[in-house]
């Protein structure tokens, strides 16, 4: 998935193989992506990835979705 625009996401050179990573984290945007899709309510992301407020993961998932309604378009 393209994160550019996405100001909760950033990519790093070198950090986690420069896959685009949530701000100030190590864990993969599109992680987050994958188990909402996988059926994991924002609260169990939330406790899986403690670091992550829900509001952060439900803008994430706005953000990824957003991004798939323009791309079926």
């Amino acid at each position: 998935m393209d994160w550019t625009g996405c100001n909760l996401v950033e990519v790093i050179p070198g950090k986690v193989s420069g896959r685009p990573l949530v701000k100030g984290t190590r864990i993969p945007a599109d992680v987050i992506v994958e188990n909402f899709e996988a059926g994991s309510p924002v609260e169990e992301i939330e406790e899986n990835y403690p670091s992550l407020s829900s509001a952060t993961i439900c803008s994430l998932l706005n953000f990824a979705q957003a991004r798939q309604v323009r791309r079926i378009a």
